[in-house]
């Protein structure tokens, strides 16, 4: 064993220790032996223990522990400490700009247990009420973690999105007269992006490449055929293909779609397409109707209507689950409200804060959600052409049974019912919790599925059948939570939601003004389920959502 991994283990074991709060000076006396060993200019391995004792900064006790590590390959006292210590909360020992001070506050006052939840609290804005922290601290490790997740070569689409608009808007002004699109998983709108893929239609292609080559766009530039490939500033994989006008619509269209959906389009056609005019047009020959680019993964696109009109942003007349400085939130709920009538030309808003078991989120207590209530009606008698909706994002508790008495619950509008604990579970008890949950007469939406965290934390197990199918007999939405981070429910089981007469709801899970417009990733992953505005909660008028509301509660 090399004294750079005898240094790491050391570290990590003054960490822990620091953690679990044990004796202050053992603990800087084993971080000063990890520093110290990993400046040796010789390995300790084959050392005895008395000569490993003699040397300046290890002492008696830790050369003990070096000498288990070098024979055994474990240290008893750390794996003590390990088996004690969630996986997740082990990981953040090696992001930049937290300390074990910090990560014990992170773990035992804000329940965050994994470094998914700890970016998600991020972008929520939670750190910063917590003691030690700042907006600057906050920043400095949402940043450490986007790093991280860079050098895995995995971005969400909404990480991409600015740089991919940019580097789109450099190229328009270095070939203007050339047709140019996205293709790939950034065109279909996947949830995480490998590669940006962009195809360009050129009279004259060489030249388009040695334009793209010349300029400052991307760096590492290597080519491959018609294809640049090279990394933006940020690390994100960029490939630029260039081909003659002709070909253009062909190279779209087969760059776009996956593997599966290219092969079965081109498999129905016999005529030579290389000179298509438009993608329409290949799918005409092919005898489908026209697919949009975000359905175009394999072939559950194949049967659908002509002319099927997915959502747009346009459609959505309000926003739901959303929470305000009563729970976690940044804005008031007077804020909150005049910001989507003014801003977004919207006409109601659903207010659905923590439940009192949410105590890390400030969750609200039975008294706090009637004063909270009578906030509301003021605030409904004041507004004009616009209305607050009152709700609650309430727990499920490890039973199935949502937060509060039934006569609490009943007073709400609308309840979102959401797991935000114990999420260890296995398939089977967490189907069961679910459905305990979706068969509670109160509960009109079901949040966030399965609590999964892009590129963080898979999120637990479900029977999705099982839920949607329990969902489907008692009358519940099934929410498609919009922040970029979640996208939950999976656009792949949209289709059988629908198929099963289950609405879905596009809800922002926002906690500031801002959070509003991440309803437009919920769009997009919406879209590639294949939900129409018709079928969609949140595109129902004023009017027609109250009646909704008030049949669930009759």
């Amino acid at each position: 064993m090399e004294n750079k991994q005898i240094s790491r283990t050391l570290k990590l074991l003054s960490q822990l220790m620091e953690l679990h709060d044990e004796n202050p000076f053992k603990v800087k006396s084993i971080a000063n032996a990890a520093f110290q060993v990993n400046k040796l200019p010789f390995p300790l391995a084959g050392k005895s223990l008395e000569e490993m004792e003699k040397i300046q900064g290890i002492g008696k006790s830790t050369a003990v522990k070096i000498v288990e590590l070098l024979t055994s390959g474990h240290i008893t006292d750390l794996d003590d400490l390990l088996s004690q210590t969630p996986e997740g909360i082990v990981e953040m020992m090696g992001i930049k700009g937290i300390g074990p001070k910090k990560i014990a506050i992170i773990w035992k006052e804000l329940n965050i247990e994994n470094v998914g939840e700890l970016y998600y609290a991020c972008n929520e804005n939670r750190l910063i009420e917590a003691k030690g922290f700042g907006l600057k601290t906050q920043e400095e490790i949402r940043k450490a973690i986007e790093f991280r997740m860079a050098g895995d070569g995995c971005f969400l689409y909404m990480q991409v999105e600015p740089e991919a608009e940019m580097l789109m808007d450099q190229i328009k002004g270095f070939l203007p007269e050339a047709l140019k699109n996205f293709a790939g998983g950034y065109r279909r709108c996947d949830e995480i992006i490998t590669e940006l893929e962009i195809v360009i239609g050129t009279r004259d292609p060489e030249t388009a490449i040695d334009v793209i080559k010349d300029s400052t766009l991307l760096a590492d530039i290597s080519l491959e055929n018609c294809t640049l490939k090279g990394t933006a500033e940020t690390g994100l994989k960029v490939a630029i293909t260039c081909v003659p006008k002709a070909q253009y619509y062909l190279e779209l269209f087969t760059r776009t779609g996956d593997e599966d959906h290219v092969k079965a389009v081109l498999s129905r056609i016999d005529l030579d397409i290389h000179d298509a005019e438009s993608e329409e047009i290949i799918y005409q020959k092919a005898g489908l109707n026209w697919i949009h680019p975000e359905q175009r993964v394999g072939t559950t696109a194949f049967n659908a209507p002509a002319n099927t009109a997915l959502i747009v942003l346009g459609d959505l007349k309000g926003s739901l689950h959303n929470h305000s400085t009563w729970s976690d939130g940044v804005n008031t709920i007077e804020e909150m409200a005049l910001y989507c009538r003014d801003e977004l030309k919207l006409e109601y808003l659903g207010i659905s804060d923590h439940s009192r078991s949410a105590v890390y989120a400030k969750g609200l207590t039975a008294e706090r959600v009637l004063e909270q209530h009578q906030e509301i009606d003021r605030l409904n008698a004041q507004l004009k052409g616009f209305h607050i909706f009152k709700g609650i994002e309430s727990d499920i508790l490890n039973d199935g049974s949502l937060d509060y008495p039934e006569d609490i619950l009943k007073t709400f509008d609308f309840i979102v019912a959401s797991i935000h604990s114990n999420l260890k579970m296995d398939e089977q008890k967490a189907t069961a919790r679910l459905i305990k949950a979706i068969e509670n007469p109160y509960t009109t939406i079901l949040g966030h599925p399965t609590g999964r965290l892009l590129l963080s934390r898979k999120g637990y197990d479900i029977d999705h059948k099982k839920v949607i199918d329990a969902c489907a007999a008692n009358n519940v939405v099934i929410e498609i939570n919009s922040n970029p981070h979640r996208l939950d429910l999976d656009w792949r089981w949209h289709a059988y939601a629908l198929e099963k007469g289950v609405r879905l709801s596009i809800n922002p899970d926002a906690h500031r003004n801002e959070g509003f417009h991440d309803m437009k990733y919920g769009v997009l992953v919406a879209r590639k389920g294949g939900l129409t505005k018709e079928e969609c909660l949140n595109a129902l008028s004023l009017a027609e959502i109250t009646e909704v509301f008030k049949a669930k509660r009759g």
